[in-house]
């Protein structure tokens, strides 16, 4: 299910609890689609023992750095999403953040009528099975959300994900309406590019060299492809 045009801007939730599941590489695929879209995207960091998306993105977008390991930062995230009504919100969570959602995820939950916005989850996922744990648990806490669970691509093709392919998970997500989605897979040299000298996809897509240059625009196809499906 898509994001419906004419509902209030989405709060896009990208989730996943894990560390290094690939949480900041679809965060920026999302703060990317968006902008190339002509939208207007707000970036909410939560990782902020690791920022790397916010030093990204800092002086491209609007962005708040939250700690949603404490109720102030759920409370300043609600606060924030009604005070910018005219940005799409992009909540990039940290490796830990299911703590704070177990506790506090209601604050936000509770608000999402007042703030007639809708949550999009994008839920990211390797190879293991733990991660899907996580998810029971956020869902049961956010219970509104709208979740689309991502095999990252990274990680192995979508074929090799059977313990989400084959789950009550799976059936339970697209029960929902939600999606089961696959993250193309980016060269390692250029995420790497990316992530070191901390460049916007358009920043990069002008200034790599020419074969990372091409290998950059395919992915960025592929995900544009991706997120059309559940992005307005």
């Amino acid at each position: 299910m898509k994001h419906e045009k004419g509902a209030g801007k989405a709060i896009y939730w990208i989730g996943g609890s894990k560390g290094g599941v690939g949480k900041s590489m679809m965060s920026i695929a999302v703060l990317d689609h968006l902008v190339e879209k002509g939208a207007e995207p707000l970036l909410v960091e939560c990782d902020n023992s690791n920022p790397d998306v916010w030093k990204t993105y800092r002086e491209k977008v609007p962005s708040e750095l939250v700690n949603l390991d404490e109720i102030d930062g759920w409370i300043h995230l609600v606060n924030t999403c009604g005070n910018q009504k005219s940005h799409e919100v992009v909540v990039n969570t940290a490796a830990r953040s299911n703590i704070g959602v177990r506790a506090f995820g209601e604050t936000l939950d509770s608000s999402l009528g007042e703030l007639g916005r809708d949550v999009c989850v994008l839920w990211v996922i390797n190879r293991q099975r733990d991660s899907l744990e996580l998810l029971k648990e956020f869902i049961e806490a956010v219970p509104h959300g709208l979740v689309h669970v991502v095999r990252n691509g990274y990680f192995g093709k979508e074929g090799q994900y059977e313990f989400y392919n084959e789950s009550k998970v799976r059936e339970a997500i697209e029960s929902r309406g939600g999606q089961s989605l696959t993250l193309p897979n980016l060269a390692d040299r250029v995420a790497n590019d990316i992530y070191i000298k901390r460049l916007t996809l358009s920043e990069a897509a002008k200034t790599l060299p020419i074969g990372n240059r091409a290998e950059l625009a395919r992915w960025r196809r592929e995900v544009r492809t991706m997120l059309e499906k559940i992005v307005a």
